[in-house]
């Protein structure tokens, strides 16, 4: 259980990270939550404050368990998904999840927001995942 002391730091850290960021329909806001099992990113416009794109890891496990038979993949995605493991790797599969929904969209360019979180673990896999995905933030 978080203290107290936790809590308002990740508050103050949110507040901070807000008041410099805010995303438009050409230049969407990629904002990333994680919790404790799951991973999730949108995209979104904050002059509408709509949601344009969201993508989670409980999307690429339908994913993955449905092209379990095809077993047709590139070198490339194998070697880099070899140093990734566990929910380091599905954040990584969320970040070329929504950047291939993007670019569908034909949005190329994002603001990155990662919330209250520190630039690290998933949150920095997901942000590699959608920079290899094509966005460019």
């Amino acid at each position: 259980m978080e203290s107290k002391f936790k809590k308002e730091k990740r508050y103050m850290r949110h507040k901070r990270v807000r008041a410099k960021i805010s995303g438009q329909a050409l230049k969407p806001r990629l904002h990333v939550f994680k919790s404790a099992k799951h991973v999730y990113a949108q995209l979104i416009d904050d002059e509408k404050g709509k949601v344009i794109i969201a993508a989670n890891d409980k999307e690429i496990k339908k994913i993955k368990t449905k092209s379990q038979t095809s077993e047709a993949k590139d070198k490339k995605n194998k070697e880099s998904q070899e140093l990734l493991t566990g929910k380091k790797a599905l954040a990584y599969n969320v970040g070329k999840l929504i950047a291939k929904k993007a670019l569908e969209r034909k949005i190329e360019k994002v603001v990155f927001d990662r919330g209250s979180c520190k630039y690290h673990g998933r949150v920095k896999a997901l942000a590699e995942g959608a920079r290899e995905g094509g966005l460019k933030f």
